[in-house]
């Protein structure tokens, strides 16, 4: 039971945080619900292509993920909890979806 005690209040001083809110939301941004947001928005949130083919008339198409490195915390999170033809629906909280917006920030703050 000493050891109990011991452990809890081990975990009260130590806190509730053990990484840090850009850790939790880089693990977030590069695998949410085991799909990346990296694969389709890039690394930093710029965007990349997804696929390309050719049309009937053989032109060729191009999908992009979005650029969404200047979109505000407000905007992303009406985009993630709205249904898209592409995106996958995640269901992420709100402070999952603050810990990606605030990680895509300090990255692109750090690449500047």
């Amino acid at each position: 039971m000493k050891k109990l005690y011991f452990l809890f209040s081990l975990f009260l001083i130590a806190g509730e945080d053990f990484i840090s809110e850009f850790e939790y939301g880089q693990m977030l941004y590069k695998n949410p619900r085991g799909i990346s947001c990296a694969a389709c928005h890039a690394e930093n949130g710029e965007g990349k292509e997804i696929v390309s083919y050719q049309d009937d008339e053989n032109q060729t198409i191009i999908i992009r993920g979005v650029d969404i490195r200047s979109h505000s915390l407000v905007e992303i999170e009406a985009i993630v909890a709205r249904n898209h033809p592409v995106m996958p629906k995640y269901y992420l909280t709100y402070e999952e979806v603050e810990a990606i917006y605030f990680y895509l920030q300090e990255v692109n703050k750090e690449s500047k």
